[in-house]
């Protein structure tokens, strides 16, 4: 598992995966996604319309929503909701989350 941020950048080029925030910005209380307000999306047309994307994968429930609510119409991908990886997402252990995750791997053949 890699642990720091050149060791996490070295696994997702190598790999060919991008990693994006659907939000640019919002207000929101103490990382709760329940308490977001005012979001305002990325604009991924940009990487949609140069790079090969064969799937969308998001890091939790409201990432999907707003992925959906978002951007989806602009891309026509339909996003694979993966449990959160938040620490505030305590209902997962590590072994899960790797399970659940593991169906990225499909995707990099």
């Amino acid at each position: 598992m890699p642990k720091t941020i050149e060791e996490k950048k070295f696994l997702l080029l190598g790999n060919n995966i991008a990693l994006w925030d659907v939000l640019k910005s919002c207000e929101i209380e103490k990382s709760k996604d329940s308490t977001i307000m005012n979001p305002v999306p990325n604009d991924l047309s940009e990487i949609f319309e140069n790079a090969r994307i064969r799937a969308v994968f998001t890091n939790g429930r409201k990432a999907y929503e707003l992925y959906n609510k978002f951007i989806r119409s602009k891309t026509g991908i339909e996003a694979i909701c993966l449990p959160s990886t938040s620490p505030a997402n305590a209902g997962y252990s590590t072994e899960h989350l790797l399970k659940e995750w593991s169906v990225i791997l499909d995707y990099l053949k």
